[in-house]
């Protein structure tokens, strides 16, 4: 029986897995870096946390998860064109001391099994929008397009110092980087204009990962962003986690298969809500097995993370990918 890493590898290398890739199953993530250690999200419930950069965040009760606060005495950067009165990028660099939590918890991983994943949220255009206002930094691709430049390589450069400190203590095997890119049926920003303004910075960023030893990035966004996956293979992405169902998935896995892998599958609000049977679980799941097949897919929901917003529904997940498995291979 393959390991779970030997497993994943088998997958999305086009060979000869023994069973489904269950979900998170192959990735060990490390959650205790110095910077999610100082500036860790809110739980739920909790109000009024802020991050490094300054942006103040809410996790309402009820809600899926946590949420910039926008309203104008809360807007970062209130002034594209001045941004640099306004953003002021947090240390990237931290004493070793700081670094000893996510050390332990990474050498106590086998990895022959399991890759051991550092972890980064948000990534660049999610922190220009939370320093900005969504609707502000839309706008200011077409209004303000060089001080978007700017701020971007700002983000950029402060990613890239970072990413060379966690493989430097952590040593990671993978990544994973959340930055959503799309709603569910369209991306934010056009193709070419995705490719102008956030290409060259992920090129910088997935390029310096891998340079240091990163086998595997593994980027989320549980969104449309079909029209985007040849720029993910460009900026080094191997897996693209949070596919939706609103993505042609059997189309992508046949034109970029050998490229790139795809997981998810399963629309988490279709599995993940109040009242969920294990019915609709089970059948969302022999869906996607069935349509998507064994090799450059990793079966899962588009949550980016391995956990669910209602108890019970990924433990009822792993289960039913785990009968599949028994089915299919």
């Amino acid at each position: 029986m393959l390991t779970k890493r030997e497993n994943l590898m088998e997958t999305i290398r086009g060979g000869k897995p023994d069973r489904f890739v269950n979900q998170y199953e192959a990735f060990e993530i490390i959650m205790e870096d110095p910077y999610e250690l100082h500036f860790p999200d809110p739980k739920p419930g909790e109000l009024s946390v802020k991050t490094g950069w300054g942006v103040t965040k809410q996790w309402p009760a009820g809600l899926p998860g946590a949420f910039p606060v926008h309203d104008e005495a809360h807007i970062v950067c209130k002034d594209i064109v001045n941004w640099r009165d306004y953003v002021k990028a947090p240390q990237a660099v931290f004493p070793e001391e700081d670094w000893q939590a996510a050390i332990r918890h990474a050498e106590s991983v086998d990895r022959k099994d399991k890759f051991v994943t550092a972890f980064i949220a948000p990534g660049v255009f999610e922190q220009c929008h939370y320093l900005l206002e969504i609707q502000n930094c839309l706008i200011n691709f077409y209004d303000e397009p060089e001080a978007m430049h700017e701020l971007i390589d700002y983000i950029t450069d402060w990613e890239v110092q970072y990413a060379k400190e966690i493989c430097k203590y952590m040593k990671p095997d993978a990544v994973f980087h959340h930055d959503d890119w799309g709603s569910q049926v369209s991306t934010f920003l056009s193709p070419e204009m995705f490719e102008e303004f956030y290409l060259p910075a992920y090129k910088k960023i997935y390029g310096c990962y891998h340079e240091n030893g990163v086998e595997l990035v593994v980027h989320h966004s549980d969104s449309y962003a079909e029209t985007l996956v040849p720029y993910m293979i460009e900026m080094g992405v191997n897996i693209w986690q949070g596919v939706m169902t609103t993505n042609n998935i059997p189309e992508m896995i046949k034109k970029y298969g050998k490229q790139i892998s795809f997981m998810g599958g399963v629309n988490s609000a279709s599995v993940d809500h109040p009242g969920w049977t294990r019915e609709e679980v089970a059948r969302e799941v022999r869906r996607a097995c069935q349509e998507y097949g064994k090799l450059y897919f990793i079966p899962g929901a588009s949550q980016g993370l391995p956990i669910s917003n209602f108890e019970g529904v990924y433990e009822a997940m792993t289960e039913e990918i785990d009968k599949m498995s028994k089915e299919m291979f």
